[in-house]
């Protein structure tokens, strides 16, 4: 690991003082990405800019139609969470589902979007319920967020503060896990909500995505029954020792097939 400076801001506007004042400054979150590339000298910070500290960005917040949670709530708070259970219970699943307890209870949701690796979980859950992710300066909405592998909409300095998730009518994930890593080979995240059928992928590509024809097919009848036919071609999806595009295509419709008889 490198040497690098290290700050701890007890608020969201001294962290966007800090990262406004260094050029090689990088946001820490839960760390369980960033650390360990810097254990292994993938990435080199020269300063590290810790939210840890910002209590104001760790809560829960249950409302009528939305819940909204801090950008620094833990995986294993929301996995746990009545109120979550209680309205949106894909998304209190899709968080106990991430990793290991240790994963669980230090890795954040700001974090995870913010690194926006391919076969997170949470991505899927933000791009299926058409939620909202709201920065420092402004909100972005899910389908504008993310842009590619470890890539979003996020501009140098912009700091998530929360994500604001619609209550759906009706939703549900299912993946089929790397046994070690826990890691999405294939994770689908379908979701009947107020404005319309959603229903998104992540681990199959180099960022999550949504897929429309399912989404028509579902708008004419929720059921599994609806999308069997539907496939999408392997072109341009992952292919690695886990899994070829050819079979994650496969995963993809038996995921999201699931996912429709599983949601509630």
């Amino acid at each position: 690991m490198h040497a690098f400076r290290y700050q701890k801001p007890a608020s969201v506007a001294e962290a966007a003082s800090a990262m406004s004042g260094a050029d090689e400054a990088t946001l820490l979150a839960g760390g369980q990405s960033l650390i360990a590339a810097m254990k292994l000298r993938l990435s080199a910070p020269g300063q590290l800019v810790d939210l840890g500290g910002i209590r104001e960005l760790a809560y829960i917040r249950v409302e009528r139609s939305a819940v909204t949670i801090g950008a620094m709530t833990r995986h294993a708070d929301v996995a746990r969470s009545k109120e979550i259970l209680g309205r949106i219970p894909a998304l209190a699943g899709l968080a106990g589902g991430i990793g290991d307890r240790m994963v669980r209870n230090m890795g954040t949701l700001g974090g995870s979007l913010a690194h926006n690796d391919p076969v997170a979980d949470y991505p899927a859950a933000v791009l299926g319920l058409g939620a909202v992710v709201s920065t420092n300066r402004r909100d972005i909405a899910a389908d504008d967020f993310f842009k590619g592998m470890f890539e979003t909409a996020l501009q140098k300095g912009e700091i998530i503060v929360s994500v604001t998730f619609p209550v759906p009518k009706r939703a549900a994930y299912i993946k089929h896990p790397n046994p070690a890593s826990r890691y999405a080979i294939v994770g689908v995240f379908a979701a009947e909500t107020a404005s319309g059928i959603r229903v998104a992928v992540t681990g199959a590509a180099s960022a999550v995505f949504r897929v429309a024809a399912m989404e028509t097919a579902l708008g004419a009848k929720w059921s599994p029954e609806a999308i069997s036919g539907i496939s999408i071609p392997a072109a341009g999806l992952n292919s690695d020792m886990h899994a070829s595009a050819e079979y994650r295509a496969h995963l993809v419709t038996v995921m999201a097939r699931r996912a429709i008889a599983a949601a509630k």
